[in-house]
Order: structure tokens, then sequence, then C-alpha cells
């Protein structure tokens, strides 16, 4: 049986990934480019696979609806490149940014909402807190400002040279007893202690964020903008000025009109679609979780109003169950709703977005999104019909209605999800000379027989 509890490491998965075949750094032999990777022969053929079912579940043998019959499902292949005004009415020009913060020492940037978690995760974190404290007998954390002292002077200064302790230890240190008078040699909460750590002796009317990667002043967050720029035509200018595409999705809305006049199509139905997309994440992280350049296999299913609170709970059920057809186990996969501060511009009062969310190693005990099932209303076909000035609704000559389709989405990574299968497949086995094995499900394995 696959091991679900993650005893190993990325580092781990991510060396045999490398030794196997299945995932190399791109450009390696030029010191690689981050947030990029390619697929070797079995991670290739292993990544197809995975796009191959969910097609053949999703497009040649769609599952049976509500009512017991068959739905509909259609395929499409649209352009990476649309005119630029797409994105201008999709929202992602005006909405598709990130709060960053940049490192006053370092220069890196940081995703603002990810700072702390990387903190925690930091190097120079967990040697500080080592050298400097320890439990005492009722728990509280026991802090020695001689010992810090000693830290910022040797180990500091190679991993932290950022940080204030390191860059002025007496300041920073005689700061912290006045600061915190005489609570401060115990700290119940050592991330605190370290955010004080952190901080000039000028900022003691507000705490600084320190920086993951050398502990320095990080900057406030401002926006920004995740969408790769380029160019058409001999000449660049404003004018010229286009987009990679950072979903697949808009592709399908702009098609839809199309779709439903050469087809023969009836709504309720769907527009499945399997492609690249590319965001200018800041921060790639965690492997193929989070990259630059990533896979997804999106459906668009459009329905009326009234039906569609039917259909996202219908969606929610059947992608949720399909993932554990091709081998995840059931412990590691989750349901999550998500939170109204998570909800994006697109998404409808109400109903929201579901997450599938799969226990990778790097998220253990917690989990990380493999996939959203969202009810994103008629936000978007209505937006392209105001910018291209081009009906896009839809007769029903049945009931004599005209109207706007809602669309429910679910929208998987297959970057993520070969990740999950790879995650779900790594074995620990000390009985083998390799020490470990890939436990693939038979349907989706890189070798068959």
């Amino acid at each position: 049986m696959p091991d679900t509890t993650h005893t190993y490491s990325m580092d781990e998965l991510v060396s045999l990934c490398k030794r196997r075949g299945f995932i190399y750094p791109a450009s390696e032999i030029y010191g690689g480019i981050n947030g990029f990777w390619d697929y070797g022969p079995l991670g290739t053929t292993l990544k197809n696979n995975l796009r191959d079912r969910w097609w053949r579940d999703m497009v040649k043998r769609p599952p049976l609806g509500p009512d017991g019959n068959e739905i509909s499902i259609v395929g499409l292949d649209s352009s990476i490149i649309q005119n630029p005004r797409v994105w201008e009415a999709s929202g992602h020009v005006g909405s598709f940014s990130d709060p960053m913060q940049t490192c006053r020492q370092c220069k890196k940037l940081f995703r603002a909402d990810q700072v702390w978690e990387m903190v925690k995760d930091s190097d120079w974190l967990q040697s500080l807190a080592e050298a400097c404290t320890r439990p005492s007998v009722d728990n509280a954390v026991k802090f020695n400002s001689d010992q810090a002292m000693n830290w910022a002077r040797k180990r500091g200064r190679k991993l932290a040279p950022g940080l204030a302790l390191v860059r002025n230890p007496e300041v920073t240190i005689s700061w912290l007893v006045e600061e915190l008078e005489d609570k401060w040699e115990e700290y119940l909460d050592i991330i605190s202690l370290i955010q004080h750590l952190a901080t000039e002796q000028k900022a003691k009317t507000g705490l600084i964020t320190p920086c993951p990667n050398c502990g320095g002043d990080l900057t406030e967050p401002r926006e920004f903008n995740l969408m790769f720029e380029s160019s058409t035509g001999a000449i660049k200018s404003d004018d010229s000025k286009v987009y990679l595409r950072p979903e697949t999705a808009q592709g399908i809305f702009l098609n839809f009109g199309n779709v439903v006049d050469t087809m023969r199509v009836k709504v309720p139905f769907g527009i499945a679609q399997v492609g690249k997309a590319f965001r200018n994440e800041v921060t790639p992280r965690n492997f193929i979780f989070r990259s630059r350049e990533f896979e997804q296999m999106e459906l668009e299913w459009f329905c009326h109003e009234d039906e569609a609170e039917q259909w996202f709970e219908f969606w929610c059920d059947v992608r949720s169950k399909w993932w554990q057809t091709i081998g995840l186990t059931s412990e590691n996969i989750l349901m999550r709703k998500h939170d109204s501060d998570e909800l994006a511009h697109y998404a409808k009062d109400g109903c929201g977005t579901f997450d599938i969310e799969y226990r990778f190693p790097f998220t253990f005990p917690g989990f990380g999104e493999l996939e959203g099932v969202a009810h994103r209303g008629n936000y978007d076909l209505t937006r392209h019909q105001e910018f291209s000035k081009k009906k896009l609704s839809y007769f029903d000559q049945a009931k004599n209605e005209r109207y706007i389709p809602h669309v429910i989405e679910p929208s998987a990574g297959l970057s993520r999800g070969t990740l999950a299968l790879l995650c779900e497949a790594y074995t620990p086995d000390p009985e083998r000379a390799s020490k470990v094995y890939m436990a693939f499900h038979p349907s989706i394995a890189p070798i068959q027989a």
C-alpha cells in the first residue's frame, strides 16, 4: 500500500524524480531557471496518462447527470495569446495581482500572505531558536540574551545577515530589554520574540516582518501583477502589448457563441480544455506545485441560474470521487469551502468555491489545493458581452427564454495532479536496495504491461 504518513521529505521525492527520469530542472546545464521544469520520459508518460484519463472521463465518456442521463461535453483548444482586451474584460488586468513585500537588505520579493509561513520554515529562525531558547518547567520559552549575542556574531552572520540582531546586536538587545521590561526573558511564542528581534530601535510603534531569506526588514505590501507580458509585431509598444494567458478558462468563454452555433449543443452542456497557463509567481516553490508555467484541465459547465446550485453540488461530488479512482486515497483527499476573504472576483454569492485538496508532504498534516470547483455565476459571459459588444446569451426554444447562462467550473491542475500521483506512489521500503519504490494505480502508471 502507498505510504500515507509522508515520512519522507520533498527533497527525497525531487531527487527520485530526477534520478528516475520523471522531472528535471529546466535549462539545468545553464544553472536552471526558477519556476520552470522539464518532464522526462517517465514524467511525460505519467502526465499524459493523467490528461488522457481526465479527457476520457469528462469528454469521451462523460458522467451521468443527476437525472441518470449522460451529460454533453465538447472539447476546445484555444490560443495561449488572445486580444489584450480579453484580460481587461475578465478582470485580470485590474485585479490579478498579489500583495508583495521586498526585503530592504537582500532585495528579494515575497508574497505578503506567505511571509510568516516561510519565516517559520527558515533555517535562520530554527538556528536562532535552538541557540537562544529552551523550554522551562512551566513550558514558557526562556530567552538568553548572552546566547543571542553569541549567535548574532557567529552563525547569524551567515544565516541571517539582514536581521537587526545581527546587524546591530548591542542596540537590538538593549531595545528588547527596554521594550519588554521585566517580561522579556519569558515568551510563549518564539515567533513573536523573533519579530521583536527583527525590528530596529526606531520601530517601537510597529513591528517589522523579517525577511525569510536574510532576516532583514520588509517593505509594506504592494500589488504585483502576475501576468507575463509580451508583444506582437515588429515594434514593441503599448499598442503591441499582449499577455500569456494566466488561465485557460477565458478561451472557452470567448468561444461560447461559436460552439452553440456550430455544434447543436443545448444548455446545460460543458466545454472542456487542457492547456498551458502562465503566472509570474514571485516565489515559486514546492517543486511543480507552484511554478510559473503549468497545465490545467478545465471544464466550464453552462446551465440556467435556477439549476446552478444543483450542478455545483453534482460537480463537487463527481470530481472529488474521480481522484480516488486513479489512486489517491480518501484519507489524503479533503473538500474545503473557501472562506469569504478567499473568493475570486467572479465567485457567485451564496455558492462560492470548493477546493479539492491533497495532503502533500510539504503541507502535512494539512492539505494543499489540487482542484477547485467554482460557481462563477454569469460574470464572464456578461463581461465579454459588455466589452466586445457581441451577444453571448442563449435562447432556449423550448421555454422561449433568452438568458446568459451561469457557469460551474471544475478546474484541476494537471501539473499538481501529476505531483499528487508521484507523492501517493512514493513508497519507502527499507528491504529494497533503493529503499523506495513507486506504486502507481495501474490505469495511470507510466510503465504498463
